[in-house]
């Protein structure tokens, strides 16, 4: 496996647990945590597009929106294009967490089966 595509790897795999963990649901903060922005996956300074950091997830960003400050919420996260920023507006946070869930299982599952690693998203659900 390419160093890159391990970097990317850890990336959607430090996500997952944070998702799993309930990290979006910090009760002693004003707002919920944005999805992607307000995690350790989040490499971007305060006021800084995320083109200006070494972003694992930008290689999933639609190329209109990587000049975006934010532009993580635009990575499409199932067939029907639901983004962040779509179910920020339309979804409920469970909506929004199933899909971001299924996405990142589907995402690290293919880079691994493109790898040919050996963890599969079972592996990552029991130690969960």
């Amino acid at each position: 496996m390419s160093p890159e595509r391990e970097r990317i790897l850890q990336v959607l795999k430090r996500e997952l647990d944070f998702l799993e963990q309930g990290g979006y649901h910090a009760l002693d903060v004003w707002r919920p945590p944005l999805v992607f922005e307000d995690t350790p996956t989040c490499l971007r300074t305060p006021g800084s597009n995320c083109s200006e950091s070494k972003c694992a997830l930008l290689r999933f960003v639609p190329q209109g929106h990587l000049s975006h400050p934010g532009a993580c919420r635009y990575i499409p996260l199932n067939p029907v294009g639901e983004t962040v920023d779509s179910l920020y507006r339309t979804g409920t946070q469970e909506e929004l967490e199933g899909a971001l869930r299924s996405w990142l299982l589907a995402t690290i599952q293919e880079l691994e089966k493109a790898s040919g690693c050996t963890t599969t998203t079972g592996d990552i659900n029991a130690s969960s």
